[in-house]
């Protein structure tokens, strides 16, 4: 799912060297490279475990002392309790409603819904889809699915846009904002379980809150840079006429504010999706819920089905929020005779609005009667002719005729060659006090001595933990993921921004991977390549694809078509324009990719842990599985953040660095 991301302001060519020149640089930088010389002279290897801090024992004395408190402490009783009632309450109000009205309603409103947003043929698609969910007899988990998240869609907006609207205000607030956001877009959706399973177990109401939590960042950074973006001479018009500042936000700012806004519910509502889906694994329900049983019982066919009507709900909401938010746009405002997109005639605006009243009466007809439940002779399923093919590749891919090539070589080789040594490499090969310095040089280069110094700081907090070796092992699957990631979706990239027929081709595929739920994919690949590390880090270079090609797309596209016709008419070959002038330029947003993917392929390197990943993936899962390991995930947890954090920050520096300099 798509991910905010906001780049730093634009680096000059000159500040970077005059950090490095700047005697706390100078004095950091020689601190660098004495850890490096002292840890490998030292030979020293592994973080010491008798420095670890010891948070897990603390934390699971407090998990026990939260369980046999539940029903007399003030916290609960007086607050938690209460909260929780709450949102069970709403989330089951809400889903009888939703099962209330006939089946045959859905796929009416949502045809309808698209057609008026998107055009007639976005209209039948939704209409199918709705359909397709219900042969599968997908029909009550759905709703549970699409109540969880609308309730948590409904709570992430009632806390984002207030808050988007106080960082406007005051710049005090977007300060202490940014970076609070900067970590919960870091911080993959597992880690987000973990803190409330231990307050509140298992069940919805965490799964709602961590959803909310999860969801929040996009709709606070787009509400705020949708109200900074609105025109001058709109707000001065307004005071001209004597509104009130709060006025002039209600009725100028904020409508103007509109397509942004709408953009961070869209961004929202598919991260919400994405988290529900993962909020399975303690208890939510719904669709997720069919997913993860397929996947404990290696069961690819039930997993498609269950994994691609997600992929049809999310792709709905997605088309549909989007076609919201870009309405008055597209038709030219909101005047007589706008209808919003040009692909909708006042003709079909009209029949969409006798359809939708005649609707509206079949349905209080059909939910009085009780055409609730999807017709049994509608159902099909396709389940076995997946396994079917699931199987055969099984049998026939894992080594090919005995040839040495196959699913079960090419793991071996991913394995032996690639993983365990890098892995042995980072663990031990390179002493931590070396790696901390390291670390430190990294980020005194990328962006100067803050970023230097809290990779340091971040680096031996993950050795402080106890999680040094695990923290090591998922930095080399994530380094592996990342790097076959790039082998294969930059060339995709230059072909797509080289090709728009090649670009549409595409661009159905990338989306579909991009929209189907992260357990789903470790389902094939798990029967392809069995357990273990290798599944989890296939998986991820799949999920995280779509993002680099998009990306890398993006920005061949941006180079100025001056530029190519310059080099052209200097003789310049399209290979030696791609090498010499096209990818320096499209440097900032390959390096916007690389970030995207090292964020996705670590969220997914996590859940890897579900299949035998290994590394803090595994701890995570346990913490979610055992009562007597929450400790020791939430460790796992805040390791993952620090690393993350990490990855991040390096890649976002070096994007800024070759920014090119803000004109004068």
């Amino acid at each position: 799912m798509s991910q905010t991301v906001e780049a730093g302001p634009p680096v000059g060519a000159g500040s970077p060297a005059a950090r490095r020149r700047s005697p706390v640089a100078v004095v950091l930088a020689t601190a660098a490279v004495a850890l490096v010389i002292v840890g490998f002279a030292a030979s020293v290897g592994a973080f010491p475990e008798s420095w670890n801090f010891g948070l897990a024992d603390p934390i699971d004395r407090t998990r026990r002392w939260l369980i046999n408190n539940q029903t007399s402490h003030w916290l609960y009783t007086v607050l938690l309790n209460p909260v929780t009632d709450l949102a069970d309450a709403g989330i089951r109000q809400l889903e009888t409603i939703l099962r209330w009205f006939p089946w045959y309603v859905y796929p009416v409103v949502c045809g309808l819904g698209l057609w008026r947003v998107r055009g007639r043929l976005a209209g039948a698609l939704g209409f199918c889809g709705v359909v397709l969910i219900g042969m599968t007899d997908l029909w009550q988990q759905g709703f549970a699915t699409l109540a969880l998240m609308a309730v948590a869609v409904f709570g992430s907006l009632l806390a984002g846009i207030p808050l988007g609207i106080a960082a406007w205000r005051n710049d005090r607030v977007a300060g202490v904002l940014r970076p609070t956001l900067d970590a919960m877009q870091t911080m993959p959706g597992f880690v987000y379980l973990i803190p409330f399973v231990l307050l509140f177990g298992i069940g919805r109401v965490p799964a709602l809150i961590a959803t909310v939590i999860f969801a929040l960042p996009p709709v606070v950074r787009l509400t705020d840079i949708g109200l900074r973006s609105v025109p001058n001479p709109m707000v001065e018009a307004s005071e001209m006429f004597g509104a009130t500042d709060r006025q002039t936000l209600r009725l100028v700012r904020i409508p103007a504010a509109r397509p942004a806004i709408l953009a961070g519910a869209n961004q929202t509502t598919m991260l919400a999706m994405s988290m529900v889906v993962i909020a399975a694994f303690i208890g939510a329900g719904g669709l997720g819920q069919d997913v993860l049983r397929a996947m404990r019982d290696i069961d690819v066919g039930e997993a498609s089905e269950a994994g691609i009507a997600i992929v049809i709900m999310a792709i709905i909401l997605d088309r549909f929020t989007r076609g919201i938010a870009t309405l008055g746009e597209r038709g030219g405002g909101h005047g007589p005779g706008s209808h919003g997109d040009s692909s909708v005639s006042a003709a079909d605006i009209a029949a969409i609005r006798w359809i939708g009243a005649a609707t509206a009466l079949v349905a209080l007809v059909g939910g009085i009667v009780g055409h609730h439940e999807f017709p049994e002779w509608l159902q099909w399923h396709y389940a076995p002719y997946v396994n079917d093919i699931t199987a055969w590749a099984r049998d026939n891919l894992y080594d090919i005729g005995s040839s040495g090539i196959g699913t079960g070589p090419l793991s071996d080789f991913i394995t032996l060659y690639l993983v365990t040594p890098l892995r042995e490499l980072l663990s031990g090969g390179i002493p931590w006090p070396a790696m901390i310095g390291l670390g430190v040089l990294g980020g005194l280069a990328a962006r100067g001595v803050t970023l230097g110094i809290g990779i340091g700081i971040a680096l031996f907090g993950i050795g402080w933990l106890g999680m040094w070796e695990l923290s090591m092992d998922t930095l080399a699957q994530t380094l592996v993921a990342v790097a076959v990631t790039l082998v294969i979706a930059v060339p995709l990239g230059i072909q797509a921004s080289h090709s728009d027929r090649f670009q549409r081709l595409m661009d159905p595929v990338l989306d579909f991977m991009q929209t189907i739920p992260s357990f789903v994919l470790l389902v094939p690949v798990i029967t392809l390549f069995h357990v273990g590390r290798i599944p989890g880090i296939i998986a991820s270079v799949v999920y995280a694809l779509p993002a680099a090609v998009h990306y890398t797309d993006l920005g061949l596209r941006r180079v100025p078509a001056e530029v190519h016709e310059a080099a052209t008419s200097f003789g310049a070959t399209r290979s030696q324009r791609l090498r010499r002038v096209e990818l320096p330029l499209a440097a900032p947003e390959l390096m916007v990719a690389v970030n995207q993917v090292i964020m996705l392929v670590l969220a997914m390197v996590v859940i890897a842990g579900l299949v035998g990943g290994g590394g803090l993936g595994l701890e995570t899962v346990n913490a979610l599985r055992r009562s007597d390991a929450v400790g020791r995930g939430f460790e796992a947890g805040i390791a993952i953040v620090l690393l993350a954090g990490i990855l991040d920050r390096l890649t976002r520096g070096v994007a800024d660095r070759l920014r090119p300099p803000a004109a004068a």
